[in-house]
């Protein structure tokens, strides 16, 4: 039987909620996915919205930045966690319709509320800058150099449990209304994708060093999920 997550009323949503999705599976490889989150939350009564890269750990999703970045010193004076919302879009595809008003997209999304912490502990936050690396091309954190303690202290790390959460997915092709059906407009959708170019080297790079096999090619899907 498929995990779900518990549906709450801040994860349902108000308008199309056949879109809305709720099990591990859609939510986690929305996640593993995407590339960019978009992290929110109040700064002195402020709403900011920064976008940011993450990485999901099993049920913690990990977001980095600098300790004196704005949303890490407010999580760091917010001893219950800081309140915050996190989004994370794809977007497969553009929908035209024959009307303007039922042009769309073809997109799967998560959204995350819920009280993100700092990260303390020495070897969590190893773990979770890891992740991070490896979330963007995967084995990557293995072939590099981890961080040394003077870059250990500069970054700050926040986490934030996988509680309430949900996915919304809209596939498929336009809806048009019937009366206009027969009208002398092109429909359908326009397929969307991530294509990685050419791997360029550094120009100090020394031209002994092979192209690493996680890069021949490289492709942005969902890695085997954890």
């Amino acid at each position: 039987m498929a995990r779900t997550y518990a549906r709450t009323d801040r994860t349902t949503p108000t308008r199309y909620r056949e879109r809305a999705r709720y099990d591990h599976e859609t939510v986690h490889r929305i996640l593993d996915e995407a590339l960019i989150c978009h992290l929110g939350y109040l700064d002195e009564g402020s709403p900011v919205v920064l976008p940011t890269t993450h990485a999901r750990h099993r049920e913690v999703l990990y977001l980095h930045g600098s300790t004196g970045s704005g949303p890490m010193l407010a999580a760091a004076k917010a001893p219950a966690g800081l309140p915050v919302c996190v989004t994370v879009s794809l977007i497969d595809g553009l929908v035209l319709a024959r009307s303007a008003l039922h042009h769309s997209l073809a997109y799967r999304s998560v959204i995350i509320r819920g009280a993100a912490r700092v990260v303390v502990d020495p070897g969590e936050k190893r773990e979770a800058l890891a992740a991070l690396v490896d979330h963007v091309v995967s084995g990557r954190a293995a072939d590099s150099r981890p961080p040394n303690e003077r870059e250990l202290a500069m970054t700050a790390v926040l986490a934030l449990d996988l509680v309430e959460v949900s996915a919304k997915v809209r596939t498929g092709g336009p809806v048009d209304d019937p009366e206009d059906l027969a009208l002398p407009y092109w429909a359908g959708v326009v397929p969307l994708t991530v294509a990685a170019g050419s791997p360029e080297p550094a120009g100090d790079l020394d031209p002994a060093i092979p192209l690493p096999s996680y890069l021949t090619p490289y492709r942005r899907t969902a890695p085997a999920g954890n």
